[in-house]
Formats: structure tokens, C-alpha cells, sequence
């Protein structure tokens, strides 16, 4: 089997860490080069000892140049508006990029700014990215030199709500999503109210009307729905180190069974590979995705309100980043999607 060499951007954070992980027994593919700007020189097994005997290699700097003579495909796993400049640079030297920030989800630079609060360094190619989510974009991604993979939220959000949007199934002003993640959502820094003693035993609502995935679900749901979408979405910080739990809440625009609602799903997702339409009466649970690039979907009708509540569970660094951004990479390369991800969830 033909190895294609890829390259890991900020290696040293939890996404970084995940994408090496993973990459590291993909049987089509060899990494060849991982940078920190933090851990320069320094062997990527002395700041992730797992991947001792894993990856043999050590840290180096973000030199463009350097990654497109070893690598034809690079990830970028950098903050937000830290991307964009390095994402222009490497696809000039003949790269193709799949980057895991926010600088290449939003299509309309204006929208980036006003909520980035920096105007895009290269507002040209906003258009020319394709949104990372196979589930809605599979041809595309095919095709595609540069890939925005989805945001953690934005992922559990859209396959969600996919479905019934598509189908006009319910009032598309009544859409709320209230979503929970562990504390690896936040990435690898320090900061205060991450600290162990801050946040276990705690929590907590956080970018409550303000959180910048909220125009990344809007966006590609009013793509779907052919009009502007609004939602309200509440993130929220629980004392766990991985996982997303989404419940999702919408207003039906007509009586639905639940047993409906669940076929519905089933005939939207059927053939996909990383998503699971769990049976009417069972709910996702974090950990049964825990280390794997499985979405769960479980759904429930309140007969009450006219309400339909739809609950997804993903690994926020599998299919939420790491996982996600592969499956992506498979895509583009012209393998099964599923190569290097098809491991069984894990069982802390």
C-alpha cells in the first residue's frame, strides 16, 4: 500500500497529540515531520510518552517550505486566526491542508471578523474551502484542496439536526442546543478555570449568547435549509476529560411518533459508517463513543409540546477534530474513509 506522508502542525496540544495517536497505525500513512513552537528540538516522546515507539521524531518549528519538501499533506491543529497565514503559505508550495481551527469554516469574511474580532489574511480562499463534515459534504471533500474540519460543537449539532432541516420536519426558529463537553475541549493551555481544583466537582454554563461556534451551526444549517437559521446554543464545561453530550430541542411542524422520527434517521444515515441511530428508547452516552469517531443519535418526541429531542454523543477529539479530520484526509486521497478509524470505541 502506497504510504502518503503527512505532516502534524502543533503536535504538542490535545488535537496535535490525537492526530499523531491515530495517524501513528494508519497503514497509509507515514508522519513525517511534527512541530510546537513551545517544545522545539525536543522528542515528541518527552512531552507524549504514549507515543513512545509510536512516533519517532522530534519537534521542529513551522517552516512552510521545509513541510511541503516532506509532506503532501499537512494538519494544521493551531488556535484560531493562527492558521490562516501558514494554511496560504503551505498550499502555494503544492500542500494540501486540512486545518483543525476556525479560520476556514466561516464562507463570509465579515462573519470572521465580527466574531474573531481579526480580518482574515486571506479572505480568497473562504471560498474555495470545503467544511470538513463528510456527512454533508462527501464529493466535495473528494475534490478539495483545503478542508475546514467542523468545530467539536458544530459536529454533534448539525448531524443532529440535519435530518429534520432537510426535510422541513420542524420550525426552523425553534432550534436550541444545549451541549456539554470535557475539559480537553479547551485545549492544552493553562488557565485558571481549567485547574483541576476549578473544575472538577463543578459545572458550568460558558459563551452563553456569545460561544463562536454558534455561526458555524447557523451557517451550514441555513445551507441546508435554504434560509437564514437562527439557534440558540449554551455550551457548557463537565468535570470529564473527553466527550460531548448535545441535546438538541425543535418545535415539530407536525405530529411525528417517535418511531417516525427514528426511521427518518435511519434512512438519512443509512450506509454512513461513523454514525449510529441508536432505537427508540435508548440515549448516547459519552462514553460508549469514548476514543472513537462514532456519532451517536438517540431521539425522543414530548407529545406535550409538540417537541422533538435529539441527543448525540461524540469523542470532542475524534469525530469533533482528530478522527474527523482523517476520515477527511481518506476522502482526499481517494481510500476507504474508514481507514485508520475503524477501532472499537474505548471503555475507560
Amino acid at each position: 500500500m502506497v504510504k502518503h506522508k503527512v505532516a502534524v502542525v502543533g503536535a504538542s496540544g490535545y488535537t496535535g497529540a490525537e492526530l499523531l495517536r491515530l495517524l501513528a497505525r494508519h497503514p497509509a500513512v507515514e508522519v513525517t515531520a511534527a512541530t510546537s513552537e513551545t517544545y522545539t528540538g525536543k522528542p515528541v516522546a518527552a512531552t507524549l510518552p504514549a507515543l513512545a515507539g509510536f512516533v519517532d521524531l522530534s519537534y521542529e518549528a513551522l517552516d512552510p517550505e521545509r513541510l511541503a519538501a516532506v509532506s503532501e499533506i499537512v494538519f494544521l491543529a493551531l488556535p484560531h486566526t493562527a492558521s490562516a497565514a501558514p494554511a496560504a503559505a503551505l498550499l502555494h508550495a503544492g500542500c494540501r491542508v486540512i486545518d483543525l481551527s476556525a479560520d476556514f469554516r466561516l464562507h463570509d469574511p465579515g462573519v470572521y471578523e465580527r466574531w474573531y474580532r481579526a480580518a482574515h489574511p486571506v479572505p480568497r480562499l473562504l471560498q474555495e474551502a470545503v467544511y470538513g463534515l463528510p456527512e454533508l459534504y462527501r464529493e466535495s471533500i473528494r475534490r478539495t484542496r483545503l478542508v475546514a474540519v467542523p468545530g467539536c460543537y458544530p459536529t454533534g449539532a448539525l448531524l443532529g439536526l440535519a435530518p429534520l432541516v432537510r426535510e422541513r420536519r420542524i420550525a426552523l426558529d425553534s432550534v436550541i442546543v444545549d451541549a456539554a463537553s470535557g475539559i480537553s475541549g479547551a485545549g492544552r493551555k493553562l488557565e485558571l478555570g481549567l485547574h483541576f481544583s476549578e473544575a472538577n466537582e463543578n459545572f458550568k454554563a460558558y459563551g452563553v449568547a456569545s460561544h463562536r461556534h454558534m455561526p458555524e451551526i447557523e451557517q451550514e444549517l441555513s445551507r441546508l435549509a435554504g434560509q437564514e437559521i437562527v439557534v440558540t446554543f449554551t455550551p457548557h464545561l463537565v468535570p470529564m476529560t473527553r466527550g460531548i453530550l448535545s441535546t438538541i430541542y425543535a418545535t415539530l411542524t407536525s405530529p411525528m411518533a417517535v418511531e417516525a422520527v427514528h426511521a427518518l434517521f435511519q434512512r438519512a444515515y443509512k450506509g454512513e459508517p461513523f454514525v449510529r441511530v441508536l432505537s427508540p428508547g435508548s440515549l448516547p452516552e459519552t462514553k460508549h463513543v469514548w476514543g472513537s469517531n462514532f456519532c451517536d443519535i438517540g431521539c425522543a418526541v414530548d407529545a406535550r409540546t409538540g417537541r422533538v429531542i435529539l441527543i448525540t454523543a461524540i469523542d470532542n477529539l475524534v469525530k469533533g477534530a482528530a478522527g474527523q479530520a482523517i476520515q477527511a484526509m481518506n476522502l482526499m486521497v481517494g481510500l476507504d474513509e474508514t481507514l485508520g478509524l475503524t477501532a472499537p470505541p474505548l471503555f475507560p
